[in-house]
């Protein structure tokens, strides 16, 4: 706990410091929202590693490969092949627009309330699920690390989420993420070198030391992904959800032109391969070397703090309590970035996209900034108070989830937009809130909340990723909606 302190201590104070400095820099609402476009391509590419590598790319992904091996890095390949159709497809699109928000990029083509509303309620729902990954990881790190209750911990991160966004905006969110991109990568790597080195350096070596533990079984595929169906619905849902998460997005608006966007997102690409590659020599060390160690269990075997907590105890192994302590605070630091920018987002489709663009009068930029203040605040709370639901879920899990609804619910109907002139507004409105009903009352009816949170034996619907079935729908949903009228048109008598 002190050696943690030690590190947690300089880092909050660090990134208040910033929020204050940013703060004094951020005027308007293109500061607040979008940094005034004023970052460069290496800066925003840091910024995007750190906005993405969350707690489930940490700790979740971590716990996985300790819980069930090989499932880990079907996650890993799923989210990163959706970097390179980012970089191609929307990157350099959304900031030749000049946008604040993924609704503005539909109201440059159809001046429409409902669109607009309905384009900040799929925002706001991938937030909301993203933002449930990020509170359980911080709330489980507090409650181990500080002996919190849990409603404590996250109440906790929740007020120093909310005080980051509302105090320096996108300036202040962009670079406690680039501080926190450096830190993360820095310790991957020195969990990395630090398990490599108790096999002499050598992956091989690693590697059949965890199968001696636990079997083939760990470097196959696991009943969760034996249903060739799920498989293939949740490898969509990690693609093309990326493609559509608003905190994601956004950051491609911060930037000059369309040629940094593009630059920064390969870039990011890199960054997050690396770490996804650091990542598998954690979980597996994971795997190797935890089970000698009983002080890491509970009287029943199970992990102390949940298997989120697999990195966490791997850091104390390999370098006692400094280097727990230090992996401890660089994820915490983590959380804290990526619910910055996930409340940043969640707050600007509540005051640029709901209450100023649904005003008949002009909003000016202060009553925007005050308006996302109140919203940072609602969402705080509202992501506290959802997280109890999910606590006991991997975390790496309920991403998925999120990149679910993303894939299906944002990311057709910005394609959509982006790249088909027969688009209409009607076919707009039809894709996006097909997307929404579909993926979100599939994960209602699934065994992630029919069975795990609802406590029903059996799910309705049997799948846990609705991507597969929502997605084209949505599609299908845009194209048929647009063609309505041609379709239906009466035939003029000769």
């Amino acid at each position: 706990m002190s050696a943690a302190l030690l590190f947690f201590l300089p880092l909050v104070v660090l990134t208040l410091a910033i929020c204050h400095l940013a703060a004094r820099r951020s005027q308007s609402a293109g500061d607040f929202f979008s940094a005034g476009n004023r970052i460069g391509p290496w800066q925003n590419a840091l910024a995007l590693a750190g906005d993405y590598l969350s707690a489930a790319a940490f700790l979740g992904a971590a716990g996985l490969y300790f819980a069930a091996g090989y499932d880990s890095l079907v996650y890993a390949v799923g989210t990163l092949a959706g970097w390179p159709l980012l970089m191609l497809l929307l990157a350099g699109k959304l900031r030749q627009l000049g946008c604040f928000t993924v609704s503005d990029v539909l109201a440059q083509r159809f001046a429409s309330r409902r669109l607009r509303a309905l384009s900040a309620t799929s925002s706001l729902l991938v937030t909301l699920f993203y933002l449930i990954v990020q509170m359980v990881g911080a709330g489980k790190l507090i409650e181990l690390l500080f002996g919190l209750p849990y409603l404590a911990a996250v109440a906790l991160v929740a007020l120093l989420m909310v005080g980051y966004v509302a105090i320096g905006g996108m300036l202040a969110t962009t670079w406690v993420q680039m501080i926190k991109a450096v830190l993360l990568l820095l310790c991957g790597a020195m969990l990395a070198w630090g398990v490599l080195a108790q096999f002499g350096f050598s992956a091989p070596a690693l590697f059949d030391a965890a199968t001696r533990l636990r079997g083939d079984a760990i470097l196959l595929p696991g009943a969760a992904l034996s249903d060739p169906v799920e498989v293939l619905s949740l490898g969509l849902g990690l693609t093309l959800g990326l493609l559509g998460l608003p905190h994601v997005l956004m950051r491609f608006l911060t930037v000059p032109d369309a040629r940094a966007a593009r630059r920064s997102a390969a870039i990011a690409t890199l960054l997050v391969g690396g770490f996804f590659c650091l990542n598998i020599l954690i979980g597996y060390g994971a795997i190797a070397l935890l089970p000698a160690h009983p002080a890491f269990f509970d009287a029943g075997g199970k992990l102390l703090g949940g298997g989120n907590m697999a990195a966490l105890h791997l850091a104390g192994l390999l370098g006692g309590a400094p280097l727990a302590g230090l992996v401890a605070a660089v994820a915490f630091a983590t959380i804290l970035a990526v619910v910055s920018g996930l409340t940043l987002a969640g707050a600007a489709a509540i005051s640029h996209d709901l209450w100023a663009g649904l005003h008949s009068r002009t909003v000016s930029a202060a009553e925007k900034k005050a308006v996302s203040r109140y919203a940072a605040l609602a969402l705080g709370l509202l992501a506290v108070l959802l997280s109890t639901l999910f606590q006991q879920q991997n975390i790496a899990f309920v991403m998925g989830l999120a990149f679910a609804i993303a894939a299906s619910a944002n990311f057709p109907v910005l394609l959509l937009a982006l790249y088909w002139r027969g688009l209409t507004e009607q076919g707009a409105l039809a894709c996006a809130a097909s997307g929404i009903l579909a993926s979100g009352v599939l994960i209602v009816l699934g065994p992630a909340v029919w069975v795990a949170v609802l406590g029903f034996d059996r799910p309705l619907f049997p799948w846990a990723s609705p991507a597969l079935f929502a997605v084209p729908l949505a599609f299908a949903a845009g194209v048929l909606g647009s063609q309505r009228r041609a379709l239906f048109r009466k035939v003029k008598p000769q």
